[in-house]
């Protein structure tokens, strides 16, 4: 699909393809779409400059009853044909305003994802981001959780965990089971063929569907852990184009899974004792079509990547309040596994927090991966947090130090010791963002009111919510003492 440039474009697309619905999409806060719909006769071309009016205070995270007139302002260039629903649809992602003032409203997460790429123009460091998350999910066929007073569980389900090679599948007319043990062994799903992976043709679908809708794909295939474990990866693109096409990579995941009678989840860390769900997101910066980061230096990088590295190093307690926003976010960052916890960077060591990439020599393949965030993540700003302490490393010189490019488990004690590591809980990680946000406050991207917001709504919603609940392993622990 040709992206539309200008209102008058999408007025013409309506009509050519026949469109009876215009769907009007934004974020909330924490990092879910929200939307409402209009019939086709309520747009014209001046409501992309005087927006439509709706209520903003039921928006999680969003200002207070009294405050909650806001407008949604359409951007013509992310207009798309919804495939899933039934009455032709084009769906318009919009930014967020004040009416009385007209300003952008600072809570709104594109419009922060914004402000960091004109901060980083202004900045004199680059004039473009380039981003590339692989953000993987789990596809199951069964979920059910509850927590009450006196009660609370989770169960999920797959076709293809490991768990059910025992259990009767599929019984016959006769009463007989067809279990076929086409099961992926823990840790072992990356990548068996069909009919192990048994979600190829969903996959595709997914894949397929992404790219009608204009969002480039490199490659489909099946994840490491048992039980439906996926990863569809996208080609870069700038900061706030990413952002776009990450929302667009859910939504189609998620309803192309509930078309087969599946279920999705990001959750990080959805199955005990298996490979979590990470976003491993890849960084460059660029300057007049020139890769900054691409120099002589170590893994062929260049002074500025360095230091955009320290900056990272030096920030990634705090921008983890970002990336990995969720209690369950540190259930997947726990020391002596797989997971990247470790401060600090190499060429090939998988778990260091920030990787640099050898499968080409190209200096426009040269880039910063930063293994630490997953998907549960709000994407501009996990993003819009990554840019800005890079762009804060270059600004100030901050040295990385050594690559880690031991294997980390050989290391002894005490050199392990020395090596720092990411929060343990979402808690840690928002005191961090409580004692380090100058670096996110340069050219007002973050205000202190979106840090301040951020903290409190995370601290009550989430991190005390499930202080308070008594959890099911404490029952096998403690119950009997």
């Amino acid at each position: 699909m040709t992206p539309c440039k200008s209102p008058k474009e999408v007025i013409s697309l309506i009509k050519s393809e026949n469109v009876k619905v215009v769907d009007l999409r934004f974020m909330d806060f924490p990092g879910l779409w929200q939307h409402f719909s209009i019939p086709v006769c309520e747009l014209e071309e001046d409501t992309f400059e005087k927006g439509l009016g709706f209520d903003g205070s039921s928006i999680r995270g969003w200002q207070a009853i009294n405050e909650s007139d806001m407008l949604v302002k359409p951007v013509p260039e992310t207009a798309f044909i919804d495939p899933f629903m039934i009455h032709k649809t084009i769906v318009i992602i919009c930014n967020i305003c004040d009416p009385v003032t007209g300003e952008n409203y600072t809570r709104d997460p594109r419009n922060i994802a914004r402000k960091a790429e004109i901060f980083l123009r202004t900045s004199g460091v680059g004039d473009t981001a380039f981003l590339g998350p692989e953000a993987e999910f789990f596809i199951f066929d069964d979920v059910r959780f509850d927590q009450t007073q006196n009660m609370g569980y989770y169960f999920l389900d797959s076709v293809e965990g490991r768990w059910n090679t025992g259990r009767e599948e599929d019984i016959d007319e006769s009463g007989l089971s067809h279990n076929l043990g086409y099961k992926p062994r823990y840790k072992e799903g990356y990548f068996p063929v069909p009919p192990t992976d048994s979600l190829q043709d969903m996959r595709s679908e997914m894949m397929l569907t992404l790219m009608d809708m204009g969002v480039p794909i490199e490659c489909q295939h099946h994840e490491v852990a048992t039980g439906g474990q996926a990863e569809i990866d996208m080609r870069f693109a700038p900061l706030v184009t990413m952002g776009d096409h990450l929302l667009k990579y859910k939504y189609v995941i998620k309803n192309v899974a509930k078309k087969y009678g599946k279920t999705v989840t990001f959750m990080p860390k959805p199955l005990f004792n298996d490979n979590g769900t990470g976003m491993h997101t890849h960084l460059s910066i660029w300057k007049e079509d020139k890769n900054l980061f691409a120099g002589d230096g170590y893994a062929g990088m260049s002074q500025a990547a360095m230091w955009a590295i320290g900056g990272i190093l030096k920030h990634a307690p705090s921008i983890l309040a970002f990336t990995n926003p969720t209690t369950n976010s540190y259930k997947r960052l726990v020391p002596g596994f797989e997971a990247p916890v470790n401060l600090a960077y190499s060429s090939r060591n998988r778990s260091a927090a920030v990787r640099l990439p050898m499968y080409s020599t190209s200096a426009k393949a040269k880039r910063l991966e930063f293994r630490c965030p997953d998907p549960s993540c709000n994407p501009y700003l996990a993003m819009s947090s990554l840019l800005m302490a890079a762009i804060d490393g270059i600004q100030n010189k901050i040295d990385p130090g050594e690559p880690l490019d031991k294997d980390i488990y050989d290391l002894p004690p005490e050199e392990l010791a020395k090596v720092p590591t990411t929060p343990g809980t979402l808690r840690e990680a928002l005191n961090a963002l409580d004692k380090d946000h100058e670096y996110l406050l340069k050219g007002d991207v973050f205000t202190p009111d979106v840090v301040e917001t951020w903290i409190d709504y995370k601290m009550t919603n989430e991190v005390q919510a499930l202080d308070v609940r008594p959890h099911p392993w404490e029952f096998a622990l403690y119950y009997d003492i």
